[in-house]
């Protein structure tokens, strides 16, 4: 009888929390991170990513109230994830993907370097990384960066490599008219926590007045699901349940890089 509570108890707060999500969603921010002090404007948006499926599994709440407020985002994927040799065919999921998530396909770069290769254990060279990004930057007049923290949510070392390639790039050039909002990665309790990590994250954020902190709820969960299942070849058992139960899903916690 005491399993059928607790069972029962954690069911009722999932939907609680998922209930939360929803209405969230659709209440208006007073402010956040597209705002620059209390004028809106657009941005010119560069989600910097390693994997084809990180936009998917990691992201859609943000790139989901980007694309609803109207401003420009866009894609840079450093490699086309070749570690199992489906490189070309990952590529192209990527690109469906995006299409589900209402990205247009000219919006959406994947580089192939050689030195820049899928898979634990590649090390990718932060000055290498650094100058493709800043080539992007300047191409596509970018402001706003965002991209992992330096554990990647999943402690994967290309997503690592990223966030310091991105961080190399404020040192050396000293941008200061770039934003960069990094993904803050979570503990294992709270990655599979789905939506009912909202309350945690909620007050992660009001801690932080000052704005360099910020919680973006998903504003189509369905959305996440089918841009992942875009990535046939990666939509496999165990990503259907972490795509189910990852609060990356439903919230996303986005820290302002200094």
């Amino acid at each position: 009888m005491a399993w059928v509570l607790v069972i029962a108890s954690l069911c009722f707060l999932w939907l609680i929390s998922l209930c939360k999500v929803f209405l969230l969603s659709r209440l208006p921010f007073v402010k956040h991170f597209t705002q620059n002090g209390r004028a809106f404007r657009k941005r010119n948006v560069l989600l910097v990513i390693a994997h084809p499926d990180d936009e998917s599994m990691f992201f859609t709440p943000t790139i989901n109230f980007l694309t609803s407020k109207g401003h420009n985002v866009q894609i840079l994927c450093l490699s086309i994830g070749d570690a199992n040799g489906k490189g070309n065919i990952r590529k192209q999921e990527l690109f469906q993907a995006c299409i589900a998530l209402k990205i247009p396909m000219q919006q959406v770069k994947i580089v192939n370097h050689p030195d820049l290769q899928d898979g634990f254990g590649k090390v990718w060279n932060h000055s290498l990384l650094a100058t493709i990004i800043e080539e992007e930057i300047t191409n596509r007049c970018i402001d706003l960066i965002i991209t992992f923290d330096n554990y990647g949510v999943s402690g994967h070392c290309n997503h690592r490599d990223v966030h310091y390639g991105v961080c190399k790039l404020l040192c050396d050039t000293l941008q200061r008219d770039v934003e960069v909002w990094e993904l803050v990665s979570t503990n294992i309790l709270r990655k599979y926590s789905g939506p009912v990590d909202i309350w945690l994250s909620m007050f992660w954020t009001m801690l932080h007045s000052n704005g360099t902190m910020q919680c973006l709820v998903n504003e189509n969960s369905c959305r996440s699901f089918n841009a992942m299942a875009q990535h046939l070849s990666q939509w496999v058992w165990f990503r259907k349940l972490f795509v189910t139960l990852s609060s990356y899903t439903y919230i996303n916690t986005l820290r302002k890089v200094n």
